[in-house]
């Protein structure tokens, strides 16, 4: 039996397979062995071409074990993080990004900062619609604090999806 027209694969002649490649070759971490990057200063955000650029769509990035360092003590802060934005003529490449969220690891900044840090990097490197991002951080010294960004009001017509992470409630 063959499956409907619609749900087959893409000869490599069709355009929709050729419209897959456009871009890719100025991607350097998708399908490398790469590394950590130091810092986050020194990572790198790549970006490829929204093959849907035109389309009011939200992506949406989940980050539930984000780890960074207090710049104070050097103990390890741990967040959930949740990034909504609207693509223009650029999507993200996840690895990268993956990449770039690890370099925080070793990287000593406080809550606030780590989080808006994060949207701005992701702005300038892609120039979405919109974007907002949700820092849940977990609690040290007995406080959980949540950090919250967008860069406007979202688009009109957009279905935005509650980022549905519970406020913290501890043990009980």
């Amino acid at each position: 039996m063959t499956a409907p027209a619609d749900t087959q694969a893409p000869s490599p002649q069709s355009p929709r397979a050729d419209d897959r490649q456009e871009g890719a070759d100025t991607l350097r971490q998708l399908g490398a062995a790469t590394s950590i990057p130091a810092s986050p200063e020194a990572a790198v955000l790549e970006t490829a071409p929204n093959p849907h650029a035109g389309a009011l769509y939200l992506a949406r990035f989940t980050a539930p074990e984000f780890t960074s360092l207090c710049p104070v003590t050097g103990q390890p802060d741990f967040a959930h993080l949740v990034i909504d934005y609207v693509p223009a003529a650029r999507i993200v490449e996840s690895k990268s990004f993956k990449l770039f969220l690890s370099s925080f690891r070793n990287h000593g900044a406080f809550h606030e900062d780590c989080t808006i840090a994060i949207a701005r990097r992701l702005v300038e490197a892609a120039a979405p619609q919109w974007l907002r991002i949700g820092g849940y951080w977990y609690p040290r010294g007995g406080i959980p604090i949540d950090v919250f960004y967008q860069t406007g009001a979202p688009p009109e017509g957009l279905w935005l999806p509650d980022q549905n992470v519970p406020a913290y409630r501890g043990r009980g």
